[in-house]
């Protein structure tokens, strides 16, 4: 778009506009040529080409494109009205310039009726719920007729807005011209359908068709060797996630005085989002130490104490900041016990949100559990509830190995039943060990963190029509729980994979592996992934929950794959 380029590009993008303009005008005459000498005299049309003659069966709508451009090429995106009572003329429809866009409004008109247009003029800007963007002519021509006045809202893609002749004597005879006379064009497709195709689009994997079969029935029974989830406990209360983090943190600086914690407002401000909250309070600067905004600076001083003995709490402010200290956590910390045989152990761990929050752009939403798990001396965890949150920290500032803690903005603030077990100070989630969330006989689910919730909702959904899911919390992804995926599906003989991650060698990638490996003769469907979609992360609200995992998508792939038989 001519906005966004500078000068210099502008001018060779406008030579290579009109060079493409003069080819059509050649390949209009051809055709044009191609059409005197085919058609049945019946009627007679007037284009640049000279009067010839047009037979009843001939769509006039394609035909009137011609003195602008070649109707078939045209029909696609532009709406034209051959009238009798009209001159030869080219009528311009409101345009979609996004693949989801159904509607806009013009703001207003950069041309009046009675100017000259050149192709490439700025005939209006056009605004949209993202953006204000300019319609182009791409003809050369004369604006006879302004359909739609500036300022006009909600105005329907393919609703013609404009009127271009190309000889300035016909402007007068457009002057009693309206939209019905034009006609209208079809709208973009809108809801379900728009945007599917804007996923199909991203590669969402999950959107591949699969036909509609009878569903089996299957009978109900707990998977072996694995958590339950059961209901909340009479003496369960109710925690968010940030306080179970906060509490556990400082149940296990009180317990061993070699743990301390490090990172980016962590101390004076009592962290970004205040999981360290009053430990500065409790343990003094030594202890809650304050940085300078360097990533690979304290994350380096963080690994070098590991190294030494202690057990620092490293905080990235998100796990995009990370990045900076990637050279750290993966050539220093996973390897270094590994290339010392042994006598060196690094034992800390780094926490921080991971993937997307809400409205922060793609330099602040990505998810990195595929990245860090697919490295040999880490251990990954991402817990869901404030039990597994609770639980997992004191069991990774426990571990021996360094861990990578991938918590999410999001649910921070949510609650969750916390037993009064789960609420003791030497209770602990085991790393690697996978907790089954619900029950379930036809299909299982496989996700973590964030997209636990949303696979339960979406279970629940799902039971209302009968169909029954197994919801399988990772809560560990390095090691990961093989025995629970393989038994699980054993069972259900039917596999989705939710994340929030790309789906190229993501976190679902790994566990279709596993599940080809170790429980392939029990599928009767192919498993199916639902991840984000395959673009950095949108700043639009609507576009981000659109390049996200929705309870929608799961019900859509369930019933899916239920239906399918092989």
């Amino acid at each position: 778009h001519p906005i966004s380029l500078t000068p210099p590009s502008f001018h060779l993008y406008r030579q290579a506009m009109m060079r493409a303009v003069a080819a059509r005008r050649v390949a209009n005459a051809l055709r044009a040529s191609v059409l005197r000498a085919s058609l049945v005299p019946s009627a007679s049309f007037l284009t640049s080409a000279g009067s010839f003659p047009v037979p009843a069966s001939t769509s006039l709508k394609a035909v009137s494109a011609l003195p602008f451009r070649a109707g078939a090429a045209a029909a696609s995106t532009r709406t034209y009205s051959a009238a009798a009572a009209f001159p030869s003329h080219q009528v311009l429809p409101m345009p979609s310039l996004s693949p989801t866009m159904t509607q806009g409004s013009i703001a207003a008109w950069k041309m009046s009726v009675g100017d000259k247009i050149v192709a490439g003029d700025i005939l209006c800007d056009i605004q949209t719920d993202k953006a204000t963007m300019e319609m182009e002519s791409m003809e050369d021509g004369y604006l006879a007729k302004i359909l739609v006045a500036a300022g006009s809202e909600d105005i329907a893609v393919g609703t013609p807005v404009a009127v271009v002749v190309e000889d300035a004597a016909d402007i007068g005879a457009f002057a009693g011209f309206t939209a019905s006379d034009a006609g209208m064009a079809e709208a973009a497709p809108t809801g379900q359908a728009a945007t599917e195709t804007t996923r199909a689009i991203v590669e969402r994997p999950d959107l591949r068709p699969t036909p509609n079969q009878e569903k089996p029935l299957r009978t109900s029974r707990a998977p072996t060797n694995v958590e339950v989830a059961g209901p909340p406990c009479a003496d369960a209360e109710m925690i968010t996630v940030r306080d179970a983090l906060n509490k556990a943190m400082e149940e296990e600086m009180e317990r061993d005085d070699r743990v301390y914690v490090m990172g980016e407002e962590v101390g004076e401000y009592q962290g970004a989002y205040k999981i360290t909250r009053g430990l500065l309070q409790k343990f003094g600067p030594q202890r809650v130490r304050d940085t300078p905004i360097t990533e690979a600076g304290f994350a380096g001083l963080g690994v070098g104490s590991a190294m030494a003995g202690l057990k620092p709490i490293v905080e990235f402010m998100t796990f995009n900041f990370a990045m900076q200290a990637i050279d750290h956590i993966i050539n220093s910390a996973a390897k270094t016990l590994y290339m010392s045989a042994g006598q060196i152990p690094v034992s800390m761990v780094f926490r921080g949100p991971n993937g997307a929050a809400a409205g922060v752009g793609a330099q602040h939403s990505q998810c990195f559990a595929a990245w860090y798990m697919s490295v040999p001396g880490l251990k990954v965890v991402a817990p869901w509830s404030a039990e597994d949150a609770r639980g997992l920290m004191k069991a990774a500032i426990r571990d021996p190995d360094p861990v990578v803690f991938l918590e999410n903005e999001l649910l921070y603030g949510e609650a969750f039943p916390v037993s009064k077990a789960a609420r003791d100070k030497d209770w602990t989630v085991p790393i690697g060990k996978a907790k089954c969330e619900l029950v379930g006989d036809d299909l299982t689910i496989v996700s973590f963190s964030k997209c636990v919730g949303v696979s339960l909702k979406a279970a629940e959904i799902l039971a209302g029509e009968g169909i029954s899911c197994e919801v399988i919390n990772l809560r560990s992804l390095r090691p990961i729980d093989r025995d629970a995926i393989a038994e699980s599906v054993k069972k259900t003989n039917r596999l989705i994979t939710v994340e929030e991650g790309w789906p190229a060698c993501g976190v679902g990638s790994e566990i279709v592996a596993i599940t080809m490996e170790t429980a392939f003769d029990h599928l009767d469907a192919p498993i199916e992934r639902v991840a984000g979609a395959e673009i950095p992360m949108p700043y639009a609200v609507n576009l981000e929950r659109q390049a996200l995992p929705s309870i929608d998508d799961i019900v859509r792939v369930a019933k899916k794959i239920v239906n399918h038989q092989m």
